[in-house]
C-alpha cells in the first residue's frame, strides 16, 4: 500500500541542512545512529500522496534464459567454465542496464540438470554429452550473480519433457526415463512423462524440492509446456494409466486433474520448504476461446485447457499459483488472438484472486517479416503501454535473452527508455508473509558517497534523491528512485539530498532515512 510520510518538522529539517541524518514515517521518532540527536518529529498529519501511473514503484520485469537446445545460456554446449560464467554476466549486465530485476533460467530442460543432481543427470547442454560433469555446479554462481545485481532469481522447471529423442537407451544411465521406462510415453519424436501416473508427481515435486532445499532461489517456474502440443496424426497413449485412474471421469477432465494435481503437490512443496519462495506458471496466452466457452476470450486460436489440458483459471481459483504469466506472443490487431483483448482478459481473470499477473512480450518475434506488425520497432514497446492501461498487470517477462543481447529494431531499448527509465521495486505477494526490516542506521555522506550500517533482514536499500521542490511525496513512486543497491553504499552523481530505505528479500520497504550530500 502506498502511504503518505508526514513533513520533517522545523528543527529536523534545520538539521537535515547541516548533514544530519533523520529516519521519517511510522518510526519517525527513533534515532538511526547514536551519533543524531534525537529530535521529535511533531508534524502534522499530511495530505495522502499520489503516485505517478507513469512511474510505478513495483513492477516485475523479467527474462528468461532458456539452457534447451541452447537456446540462450549457454551460447552452445562444451564451453569452460569462464566462458559460461561470462556469458552469464553479460546477459546480467545487459537486463540491469535497462533496470530489469528478475530472471527466469532454466534449470531442467528435459529431466535434465544444469547443477549437480543426486536426481538427475548433468544436462547436455553444458558439455554436449548428457550425463557428463562440467567440473563445476553452475547454479550458486548463477544465482549469486543475480542478486549481485538487484535481480530475483526463478528456477525454471519443464515438469514432463523426458528427452528430445523417443529412445530410453540412449539416455545415460541414472536418467529416470531409463530406470522407470514404465514412466514415458512416445509422442512426436520425443519421449515424455505420463502426468497421470502418481510415481511421476511424487518424482517432479520431488526434484524441485530439492533444489529448494539446497539452493538461494527466489522462485519456481514452470513455462507452458505440460501434455505436448498437438502433433498431426500422433496419439499420445495413456490408455492404460486412464482405465487404472480416471474414476470415471472423461480422458480430458482426467488430463486437466493431473495437472491441477501436480501444481497443487509442488506448490504445498515449495512453500513448506522455503515459504517465501514464489510459484509461478507461463501459460500458453490463449486460456479458452469464447467458440469453446462464453467466458473464454475473444480470440479464435488454440486453446490450451483443450489442447494441452492447462487450466490456468482452475490454478488461479485455487490459488495454487503465487502468479500467472500468460504468453501473449502476438501484436496488437491481430484478428485470432489480438494483444489488447487477451491483455484485458488475463486482467479481469485474476481481479480480486491476490495472484499477480505478468505478461509474457515475444521479444524474439521482433523483426520477424511473418507479420508487419512485428517489423515496426514500437510495437513491443507499444504492448508495454497497453499492460500499463490495465491495474491488475504488474510487470512483464521478455523471451528471450538472446533478443536482450542482439537487441533487433531497437526494440527493447525503446521499451526501457519508454517505461523502465526508472528502477523498480518488486511487487508484494501478500500472502508470502514477510514484513519491512528494520531502516538504514548511521547514514552519513561523505561528499557524494553514502554509506550506511547494513539493515537486519535487509537484502538490498532503495535509494531516492529528494527534488529541490515539491512534496514530501518521494517515496510514493519511482520518479524520484535512482537506485536499488545491494551494499550499504551510493556514489551519488550529484549533491543533494537522499532517502534510503531497506528491503528484505520479498522487498517490503522499511521506513527512509534522511541525508544531505555535499
Amino acid at each position: 500500500m502506498r502511504t503518505g510520510r508526514p513533513l520533517l518538522a522545523a528543527a529536523a529539517l534545520a538539521a537535515v541542512a547541516t548533514g544530519a541524518a533523520y529516519m521519517f514515517g511510522p518510526g519517525a521518532g527513533e534515532s538511526p545512529a547514536a551519533s543524531v540527536k534525537k529530535t521529535p518529529l511533531a508534524a502534522p498529519a499530511a495530505a495522502p500522496c499520489k503516485a505517478d501511473a507513469r512511474y510505478p514503484k513495483r513492477e516485475l520485469r523479467g527474462v528468461w534464459i532458456a539452457t534447451t537446445q541452447n537456446i540462450d545460456w549457454p551460447s552452445k554446449a562444451g564451453l569452460g567454465a569462464d566462458r559460461q560464467k561470462a556469458e552469464f554476466v553479460k546477459i546480467l549486465d545487459s537486463a540491469a542496464k535497462r533496470n530489469m530485476n528478475a530472471v527466469f533460467v532454466q534449470v531442467r530442460p528435459a529431466s535434465d540438470a544444469i547443477y549437480k543432481s543426486s536426481l538427475e543427470p548433468w544436462s547436455q547442454y553444458l558439455t554436449g554429452t548428457a550425463g557428463k560433469d562440467p567440473g563445476w555446479d553452475p547454479l550458486p554462481f548463477l544465482i549469486e550473480e543475480s542478486h549481485k545485481r538487484g535481480m530475483e532469481f526463478h528456477a525454471w522447471f519443464n515438469p514432463y519433457r523426458a528427452s528430445y529423442g523417443d529412445s530410453t537407451a540412449k539416455l545415460p544411465a541414472t536418467h529416470p526415463a531409463r530406470q522407470h521406462p514404465d514412466w514415458t510415453i512416445k509422442f512426436g519424436g520425443r519421449l515424455y512423462y505420463n502426468p497421470g501416473l502418481p510415481a511421476v508427481r511424487e518424482h517432479v515435486t520431488k526434484v524441485i524440492t530439492d533444489v529448494v532445499d539446497r539452493y538461494d532461489i527466489d522462485g519456481v517456474h514452470f513455462d507452458d509446456y505440460f501434455y505436448p502440443y498437438p502433433v498431426a496424426g500422433a496419439k499420445f497413449d495413456d490408455t492404460a494409466a486412464f482405465k487404472k485412474y480416471a474414476e470415471g471421469k472423461k480422458l480430458a477432465e482426467w488430463r486437466r486433474d493431473n495437472v491441477n494435481t501436480l501444481i497443487a503437490e509442488v506448490d504445498k512443496a515449495v512453500h513448506g520448504a522455503r515459504p517465501h519462495v514464489k510459484f509461478g506458471i507461463s501459460p500458453f496466452g490463449i486460456w479458452r476461446n469464447k467458440a469453446q466457452d462464453p467466458t473464454g476470450s475473444s480470440t479464435a486460436g488454440m486453446s490450451a485447457y483443450d489442447s494441452i489440458y492447462a487450466d490456468a483459471r482452475a490454478w488461479i481459483k485455487a490459488g495454487t499459483v503465487d502468479y500467472v504469466l500468460p504468453q501473449l506472443y502476438w501484436p496488437r490487431g491481430f484478428k485470432v488472438a489480438d494483444y489488447t483483448t487477451l491483455a484485458r482478459w488475463w486482467a479481469d481473470e485474476v481481479k480480486g484472486s491476490g495472484v499477480h499477473l505478468y505478461i509474457g512480450q515475444g521479444l524474439y518475434r521482433v523483426g520477424a517479416k511473418d507479420d508487419k506488425a512485428w517489423t515496426k520497432p514500437g510495437e513491443l514497446a507499444a504492448q508495454v503501454g497497453v499492460n500499463r492501461q490495465f491495474k491488475p498487470i504488474k510487470g512483464e517477462v521478455y523471451f528471450s535473452a538472446k533478443q536482450l543481447l542482439t537487441n533487433p529494431l531497437g526494440a527493447i531499448d525503446r521499451v526501457a527508455k519508454t517505461y523502465y527509465a526508472r528502477p523498480a521495486l518488486l511487487p508484494i505477494i501478500k500472502k508470502l508473509g514477510g514484513e519491512a526490516p528494520s531502516a538504514p542506521a548511521g547514514l552519513k555522506a561523505g561528499g557524494t558517497t553514502l554509506s550506511w550500517k547494513p539493515a537486519d533482514r535487509a537484502r538490498a536499500y532503495a535509494v531516492y534523491q529528494v527534488p529541490q521542490q515539491g512534496k514530501d511525496c518521494h517515496t510514493t513512486d519511482a520518479r524520484n528512485l535512482v537506485a536499488i543497491v545491494t551494499s550499504p553504499t551510493y556514489t551519488a552523481k550529484a549533491a543533494g539530498t537522499y532517502l534510503v530505505t531497506s528491503l528484505d528479500r520479498l522487498q517490503h520497504e522499511s521506513d527512509a532515512v534522511k541525508v544531505k550530500t555535499g
